[in-house]
Parts: C-alpha cells; sequence; structure tokens
C-alpha cells in the first residue's frame, strides 16, 4: 500500500470460493480446488510474502458437501468458483 504496509489474502484452505453480504456483497473465487496459504518472513527489514497452492483430495469433500445438501460448496470446492 502507498504508506508500506502489505495485505496478502492467499484464500481459504477450505472453501476456495463463496459469496457473502456482509459487510457488503462481494464475491471471493481463487479459481482453483487447492488449499491456500501463504508465508511471510522479514529478511533485511523487508517482508516477503510467498502464495502457496496444495492439491489434496478436494473430489471427496466435495462428495461430502452434496451427501449434507450444499451443492454450491460441492462446485466450489471442485472449481475454485462461485456457482452461477
Amino acid at each position: 500500500m502507498s504508506d508500506g504496509r502489505q495485505v496478502a489474502n492467499p484464500g481459504s484452505v477450505g472453501l476456495p470460493a463463496y459469496e457473502d453480504d456482509l459487510p457488503s456483497y462481494h464475491v471471493v473465487e481463487t479459481g482453483a480446488p487447492h488449499a491456500r496459504y501463504l508465508t511471510a518472513e522479514r529478511v533485511d527489514g523487508r517482508w516477503t510474502v510467498e502464495l502457496h497452492a496444495v492439491a489434496y483430495e478436494f473430489e471427496r469433500s466435495a462428495r461430502r458437501a452434496e451427501a449434507a445438501g450444499r451443492p454450491t460448496w460441492a462446485h466450489a470446492l471442485r472449481t475454485g468458483r462461485v456457482a452461477r
């Protein structure tokens, strides 16, 4: 940011896409089913941020979401996109 701060959001480990209406309506999509996280390290007075994507058995999670009556979550888990 212009004041020197860094903001990093790698997405969600458990749900790679969702929509919400708080604090205002928004959609978050990673575009892939991978679990995501970041590492941040301060080196020589500067922060470095590295994003990571990890494959996992997302199809199994998607089937569990469908069995629980959550087809839109199943779609998000498979695709990293919100069902339209």
